[in-house]
């Protein structure tokens, strides 16, 4: 029984549940083992992902049938499990090379939206209502395009421009990850950044969608940005690399950037990605 039928035994459909990529969540995830694991799919992985989905559906049953609140929590992490299976399935390639361990993601980057909303009023520009407003800054800021270092992914509920040292930072993101990653023979992969500048508006609408975002937006500043951990653009003919490598070799970056004081990073579960905030 696959996770959506599971899902709508429970009187839940994934579609109820999306999942959207710019957002900023208020929570402090707790989250399970690593869910992106990459291991080839297989009888033997095909066994362990019905066995997970019956101990899914279990755990569920028992949270609903007492009027558990972990039920929505429980149904939350299935529909997440589900859709990141499709998410390797379609990106992930099976060549692994070698990344260096710094450590569980979420717990490693975990900086508050308070912390780094205190970063971004300095930092940044003063809110705009419209995109006429963007003639009037306070601070200068620069149109973020695709370009060797990063691509610009299509852009929902945000605006391509950035105050010139988050310009900067994302540049020196995309060009040591694709350093990286070269040198360990993986191939030419460039990230993807999926949200830039917001307007209040667009914060608003995107409140009205999701439970997950929050009004008081750092990306209204012009300080921050969001790279996918779940797609890597490949440049180049060389032989799938591990989308799990990459997104691990993307948190050494981030990690090294981090420790410099040039950034704060929030680790981002449910809409997959980096969230990163420029502090200097």
């Amino acid at each position: 029984m696959c996770l959506p039928a599971i899902l709508m035994a429970c009187g839940r459909s994934s579609s109820e549940k999306e999942i959207y990529a710019e957002t900023i969540s208020m929570e402090e995830w707790t989250p399970d083992a690593a869910i992106f694991a990459e291991t080839p799919q297989n009888d033997s992985q095909n066994r362990a992902d019905s066995i997970a989905d019956a101990e899914m559906l279990a755990k569920i049953d028992t949270a609903l049938m007492t009027a558990s609140p972990a039920a929505d929590s429980l149904i939350e992490d299935a529909i997440a499990t589900e859709e990141n299976r499709s998410i390797i399935g379609r990106n992930a390639g099976t060549g692994r090379i070698r990344v260096h361990n710094i450590g569980r993601l979420a717990d490693v980057f975990n900086d508050s939206n308070h912390i780094q909303l205190a970063h971004a009023e300095r930092l940044g520009i003063t809110p705009i209502s419209d995109v006429r407003s963007l003639y009037r800054t306070r601070r200068p800021i620069v149109k973020v395009e695709t370009n060797k270092d990063f691509r610009v992914d299509e852009l929902t509920h945000s605006l391509p421009f950035l105050v010139p040292e988050a310009e900067q930072l994302l540049h020196d993101i995309g060009r040591a990850f694709t350093d990286s990653v070269k040198a360990r023979k993986g191939g030419d992969y460039r990230i993807i950044v999926t949200s830039v500048l917001r307007t209040p508006s667009t914060v608003r609408r995107l409140t009205r969608v999701n439970r997950n975002a929050v009004t008081k937006s750092t990306h209204q500043y012009g300080t921050t940005f969001d790279i996918t951990y779940t797609r890597f653009e490949p440049t180049g003919d060389s032989d799938p690399t591990s989308a799990e490598d990459l997104k691990n070799i993307l948190g050494e970056v981030l990690y090294d950037l981090r420790e410099k004081g040039r950034c704060l990073v929030k680790f981002e579960r449910k809409s997959p990605c980096y969230h990163i905030t420029v502090t200097r």
